[in-house]
Order: C-alpha cells, then structure tokens, then sequence
C-alpha cells in the first residue's frame, strides 16, 4: 500500500517555484529547495522526482498561470488597443514599482536553460507560441469590431507583440531609464494601427 503524501503538493511546488524563480535552476541547491519547501529528500524525490523534474513541474504551472493571467488581462476591455496599451503599461509599472520583482519565470527560464537544454527549449517556446495565440485571437477580435486596420495581419502582429513583450522584459532586467522603457512601449502600440 503506498504511502499517502503528508504535505500539499500544490503548496510545496508554489515555493519551489519562487525560489527558481528568485535564483535560477543552476543556483537553487536541494537544501535551500527542502527547507523552503518544508519537506524531505525523500519526499521530494517521490514527489518530483528530481531537481530537474521539480523545476519542471513548476514551470509547468507558472505557464498554465501566466497565459491564464495575460488572457484574462487582454479581455476585460472591449477596446482591443485599450488592452494592450493596460497589458505593456502595467507591465513595465510592476517592474518599476516597490515590490521586488523576478521577471517572468518562464522567460528567466529561456535565458538560463534552453540553450544547453533542449527540454526547456521547447517548454518555453511552447509558452511563447501559446501566448502568441492568445495576442492573435485579441487582435482577431480587433479586427472583426472594426477598431484595427482591416490589412493587418492577425498572425505577425501577434507574434511581433510577443517579440516585443519577450524583449522588453529581458531588457528591464537591467533597469533601463524609465523613459527609454515607456517610449519603446508607446512605439509597440503603434502596431495597433
């Protein structure tokens, strides 16, 4: 008879996630690992495996979230244009705002692990396309209410967005000079023609 888990593996895998997400991969040992996540060697091996495993896993939530949350975002104005102007804007406001802030734990991701690692490459390139077709159904709905040109092309203005979202989040990791950040912004919008 297995034994039944004595901790809550959503808990459990959400600080692990924000330990990766504060450190990295290569820079999270399995004791700070266990002693964040409250837990055992044993448990986090029967639960996740490995290192490797765990941070997949919470790579694997933090995407689920992520394009939930970036979905939810872009939907609740009826202006296409208003909600990407909201989305970029309140992006670069969290990254310039009291609380300390990562990143994106899945761009953070890309940079550390998918060149050597061809697992994390594709997880995170499964990200970027998935949140490409988020942008694109949005720009879709822009097109279809009449608010964007009727010549633009749903697809590359989509994935020209998530290029753009990808850059500017790398690049704020070096605290440019906000008015540099909000003019590139204010540019990326004028796709939105």
């Amino acid at each position: 008879m297995a034994r039944q888990r004595e901790f809550d593996e959503d808990k459990v895998l959400d600080a692990a996630m924000e330990l990766f997400w504060e450190k990295g991969f290569e820079a999270t040992s399995l004791s700070d690992l266990t002693s964040r996540m409250g837990i055992q060697r044993p448990s986090l091996y029967s639960a996740f495996g490995d290192k490797k495993g765990l941070f997949e896993a919470a790579l694997r939530k933090y995407t689920s979230a992520h394009a939930a949350s970036i979905r939810g975002k872009l939907q609740t104005n009826s202006s296409v244009k208003e909600a990407f102007r909201s989305f970029f804007e309140n992006l670069v406001a969290k990254e310039y705002g009291e609380d300390p802030n990562w990143g994106c734990f899945c761009l953070n991701s890309m940079v550390e692990l998918a060149p050597h690692d061809e697992k994390f490459a594709i997880l995170t390139r499964e990200h970027q396309m998935y949140l490409s077709v988020i942008f694109q159904e949005t720009v879709e709905r822009g097109l279809r209410s009449g608010e964007l040109d009727p010549g633009i092309n749903a697809k590359s203005l989509a994935q020209t967005l998530v290029i753009s979202l990808i850059g500017l989040t790398v690049f704020m990791k070096s605290r440019p000079e906000r008015t540099f950040v909000d003019n590139s912004v204010r540019e990326i919008l004028t796709l939105l023609r």
